[in-house]
């Protein structure tokens, strides 16, 4: 009895076939991309001499290689750097064309002007811990937005932070000119003025 002959299986179109499921999966697939720290680099000024800064209103911030924190000068626990920033950026201790007509501080003479004025200088060792200094950037960036919060509640009612979130929301469907306008006033307010030095060589 004859062999019967076995049908042949057609391969010339696999290698289209191969190249269309690569396109398909390149177009569908997405990438996650990780966000950082949102910073930005200071524009570039042509004035020769840089303005002359107060220290009184620089609050000096620094992290060790063992992460101690020193604030001021003097050790703080990470659970008490909100509060001492706050008082520092709302302390309001200017007088007439520095004085702020909102801040609720103590208005120390010897403590910042103005938020306007104020300035938190952060500077690290190259030993700190990654954990530490996220840790400190995140309570540093509380304190403003802490104090963003709270005048607007007081002006606009509702929470800065929901404002933020409507405002970057493509499908919030309310007035989005005024809202940017809310959030662009209270951020002049309170401006994030958090300058980092180049961090210290461990001996």
């Amino acid at each position: 009895m004859a062999k019967r002959a076995a049908p042949e299986v057609n391969a010339g179109s696999m290698a289209d076939i191969a190249f269309l499921l690569l396109i398909f999966f390149l177009v569908t697939t997405t990438i996650e991309t990780d966000s950082g720290i949102s910073r930005r680099l200071p524009p570039i000024d042509d004035t020769i001499d840089p303005p002359e800064i107060r220290q009184k209103n620089i609050f000096i911030v620094l992290i060790n290689k063992d992460d101690q924190l020193l604030v001021e000068e003097k050790l703080m626990d990470i659970k008490d750097l909100r509060v001492a920033a706050i008082e520092f950026l709302d302390n309001g201790g200017g007088v007439g064309e520095e004085a702020c007509t909102y801040c609720q501080g103590a208005k120390d003479p010897n403590s910042s002007d103005n938020p306007d004025k104020a300035i938190i200088s952060l500077q690290n060792d190259r030993a700190t811990s990654y954990k530490m200094y996220i840790s400190v950037q995140n309570e540093l960036v509380a304190a403003y937005n802490e104090l963003r919060n709270r005048e607007s509640q007081r002006l606009y009612g509702q929470e800065y932070l929901l404002m933020e979130k409507n405002l970057a929301d493509a499908t919030w469907r309310g007035d989005k000119d005024k809202l940017k306008e809310q959030v662009d006033n209270l951020k002049a307010m309170y401006p994030q003025k958090l300058s980092e030095a180049e961090p210290k060589k461990t001996n």
